[in-house]
């Protein structure tokens, strides 16, 4: 073969490599188009997002059934407002409660929701009352450390039977 052949075939390699890792990498960052057809937006309110982020799942059992599309705060009541974007194919009572969780231990942060007994369903435009922030482990780990601080030292001969 000649040289300009084989360049042409190496281009054409390299360019389906380079369109691989692209797909790739909008997979892993769940940046790839989701095919939710009709969809709703509602909103929620929290104390603490943690490390939410936009783009993030929305979980219900599991199962993703949408996306965080906006984080915003508010000024008057110094909380913080999320957006999300629910896929119409999943329905959802009025008094669903939605958490911040993690997965794992130290993994990436989602809402979650926990759906509630109510007949009448979320629409377009709703605010989902009932909220739960993120734990935040700092504030935990702070928390346990300044109580056994606060307990004292434990002196000798407490705790142990004396006979």
């Amino acid at each position: 073969m000649k040289r300009p052949i084989i360049d042409l075939w190496v281009g054409f390699f390299v360019a389906l490599g380079i369109g691989a890792l692209v797909f790739l990498a909008l997979k892993v960052g769940n940046l790839a188009s989701a095919n939710m057809s009709e969809t709703y937006v509602v909103s929620a309110r929290f104390d603490n997002i943690g490390g939410l982020k936009v783009r993030a799942p929305v979980k219900s059992a599991g199962v993703v059934v949408g996306r965080v599309t906006a984080i915003g705060f508010d000024q008057d009541s110094y909380e913080a407002v999320v957006s999300m974007t629910i896929d119409g194919r999943y329905r959802f009572p009025r008094d669903t409660i939605a958490s911040i969780l993690t997965s794992g231990l130290l993994g990436e942060q989602y809402v979650g929701f926990d759906v509630g007994g109510e007949p009448e369903f979320l629409k377009g435009g709703d605010v989902i009352k009932i909220t739960q922030s993120a734990v935040v482990l700092e504030k935990l780990i702070g928390q346990f450390l300044f109580n056994k601080a606060a307990e004292g030292p434990v002196q000798e001969g407490q705790g142990q039977n004396n006979k």
